[in-house]
């Protein structure tokens, strides 16, 4: 069998690139197609042996760091790819990769982190943090993104067979597409966060420092709890914002390798996640390491974390993005600190193991080239191969 994967770019590791990586060892004989590829060389190690093919975006000018303002080219640049000599083509994709033109005898499946978020529910919001919303600029913006809105409704029509990484997801697939799918969560590595039971007297909260991440608006909370430890692990355009909130009780220490992320994951008391994210790794990481969370209690955070009082309890959640919810939040942690354990936090996070993820995503391709070899309709539902598998 023929596989061609098509990602939408390399420029950083992150979460798609470890699902990337998972689909490249399921499929060592994979060739690899994205719109551009800068990943820094220390980071390419999974990509050994693999073809990389780019687009023109490549060579464009400075598109090293400014890609995404090739955004109205990235259709035209997708589609150029020629996979007609694939059986299978996968993409893996939060934005152009699912376009890529294919044929009636090959099968396409759509790995799905989001539609295109800029272009859709959260346009919006997109625009007022890029300054964007009036002026001619923005009327340039609205523009694109109408453009870009039709061209990815249209390419809908391409995918044979949609995947996504959330039932949050599949909800937005089916406004943006009209189209269902299937839910396959991406895969958590376990083994790089053992169990930790004891606790320091700190919270922790790590990530890129991007708006929609809500970094300050945790750290303005915790100026309203002096008594409280909170250490802030990343870096981005928002650490400006990070540092003029912080106070003497919070320590901003920007980006750090992995062993030091992974000891303040497992030391702290808990973990502090205030975005509306499609899954979110960071939360189950710190699970893993059997460390609570609290988060916003909307998009994947309600599928990864049990934030409700009951058994089995891994965190607590908060109803609004306000530093008054998140002290709330933060007290009613503490009330509940005896009932939640290091280890019903690390057994929830078994179910979004790397071999589940081998497993339900190879069983779904052979059921989905098992249909087409038949002439028939994949279920997505519940695809026959998957009847076995934990819901």
């Amino acid at each position: 069998m023929k596989v061609a994967i098509v990602h939408d770019w390399l420029t950083l590791k992150g979460g798609a690139e470890t699902c990337l990586k998972e689909m490249l060892d399921l499929y060592p004989q994979a060739d690899l197609f994205c719109i551009a590829d800068f990943l820094p060389e220390h980071e390419r190690g999974f990509l050994a042996g693999h073809r990389i093919t780019t687009s023109f975006i490549q060579k464009l000018p400075r598109a090293a760091k400014h890609y995404r303002s090739y955004l109205p080219l990235m259709p035209l640049a997708i589609e150029q790819f020629d996979v007609t000599r694939y059986d299978l083509v996968i993409s893996s994709t939060a934005s152009v990769a699912k376009g890529v033109v294919t044929g009636p005898d090959q099968v396409h499946i759509a790995y799905t982190y989001s539609p295109i978020r800029y272009a859709w529910d959260l346009q919006h919001q997109y625009l007022e943090e890029a300054g964007l919303t009036r002026g001619i600029k923005g009327r340039a913006a609205r523009l694109v993104l109408h453009y870009m809105r039709q061209w990815d409704s249209r390419t809908a029509n391409g995918v044979d067979h949609f995947v996504a990484i959330s039932r949050f997801i599949a909800r937005r697939i089916r406004k943006a597409y009209g189209r269902a799918s299937t839910v396959i969560y991406p895969p958590v590595d376990l083994d790089r966060f053992a169990l930790h039971e004891s606790k320091d007297d700190f919270y922790v909260t790590m990530s890129r420092m991007v708006p929609y991440k809500r970094i300050p608006l945790i750290v303005e909370a915790f100026a309203a709890m002096p008594d409280k430890r909170l250490v802030v692990i990343g870096d981005g355009p928002e650490m400006p914002a990070v540092r003029a909130a912080a106070g003497s009780n919070v320590t901003v220490m920007g980006r750090q390798p992995d062993a030091v992320v992974v000891d303040h994951l497992q030391r702290a008391r808990a973990f502090l996640f205030a975005a509306e994210e499609d899954f979110g790794i960071a939360p189950l990481e710190a699970q893993a390491c059997g460390t609570p969370v609290i988060a916003y209690g909307k998009g994947g955070a309600l599928e990864t974390i049990n934030g409700h009082d009951g058994p089995d309890q891994t965190g607590v959640f908060f109803p609004k993005q306000t530093a008054e919810a998140i002290v709330a939040a933060v007290a009613h942690l503490e009330s509940r600190w005896d009932a939640i354990t290091p280890e019903a936090c690390r057994a929830n996070v078994q179910r979004f193991s790397v071999e589940r993820f081998r497993h339900e995503f190879a069983d779904f391709v052979k059921a989905a080239m098992m249909a087409a070899d038949a002439g028939a309709v994949l279920d997505h539902a519940r695809p026959a191969a998957l009847a076995s598998l934990p819901r």
